[in-house]
Formats: C-alpha cells, structure tokens, sequence
C-alpha cells in the first residue's frame, strides 16, 4: 500500500503526524544546505526588530509580523496584520514598513531591523528598488529612519 504519487508534500507537522498515523507513506523535498543561525542581542538602548512576512506563492493571502527584544532580549511587543491578497515582494516591503510605523509610535528611537529578504534591506540606500504601490508608505519609513539611529 502506500501512494502513488511521484510528488512532494509540503506540509506542516499536523499534517505529518496524521499521514503517519494512518501509515501513510510520505517523501518530503530533500534540504540543499542549512545554515548555522545565532540570533545577536542588540546593543543597550536599542531595540531589535525581527520580522516575518510569510506569503505562498507569487499572488495569495498574506500576513506580516514582527516582534521587538530589548538590549538583553526580553519580549517589549510585537504586531501582526492581515494583508490581502499581495505578491510576496510587496508582503516583505509591508512587514518592514508596519515594524517601522509601530517602532514610532511606541517611541523607539534606536531600532536594529533584521529582515529575512536582502532586497527589502537593500532598498534603504537605493529608493528606486521599492515596488510602486507601497512607494509613499516606504518613503514616509525612510524620513522616520533618517530622523533616528536605525541600522538594517
């Protein structure tokens, strides 16, 4: 018995343990690399932001959150908003630009922004990277960021 699927499954751990439950055979995509990770404590009187866009796929539901450490790690807050339905791109820029919003108005004014997308880092230097749709959130992010020590 078994299946005859020449896929791979994509599921979460719930889904796993229930297809080997029923004895299910399952073949799961095979890892490339890892990569050690070692999360840094931020500096004293910053404030950490680490966020998380998740998105499937190039166009579908998506949401975005973030949560902020202090200098020894400690939970100060965090925030997660239902987007729409974005392209994965605009998702990234989103998360950045809510971290942002909610760093100000909690009165952060040292923030270390660690995102997992290069792109979205990248567009801090160059403006024209940004998609259109979000152009005038990020820039009002920007001005916030010029006007306060921010390092992403």
């Amino acid at each position: 018995m078994g299946n005859s699927s020449k896929s791979y499954m994509t599921n979460d751990m719930f889904d796993l343990n229930l297809l080997n439950f029923f004895y299910i055979n399952t073949r799961s995509e095979k890892f490339l690399h890892s990569l050690p990770f070692k999360w840094e404590f931020p500096s004293p009187c910053w404030v950490k932001i680490n966020t998380n866009d998740p998105a499937r796929g190039s166009l579908g539901l998506a949401t975005c959150g973030g949560i902020f450490h202090g200098s020894i790690g400690e939970f100060i807050g965090g925030f997660s908003s239902f987007i729409d339905i974005q392209i994965a791109l605009v998702v990234k820029f989103y998360g950045v630009i809510h971290a942002i919003k909610e760093a100000k108005t909690m009165g952060f004014t040292c923030l270390w922004l660690e995102c997992d997308f290069a792109f979205v880092c990248a567009a801090f230097t160059a403006k024209t990277n940004v998609p259109w749709i979000i152009r005038n959130r990020w820039n009002s992010c920007l001005n916030y960021c010029e006007k306060i020590r921010s390092c992403a």
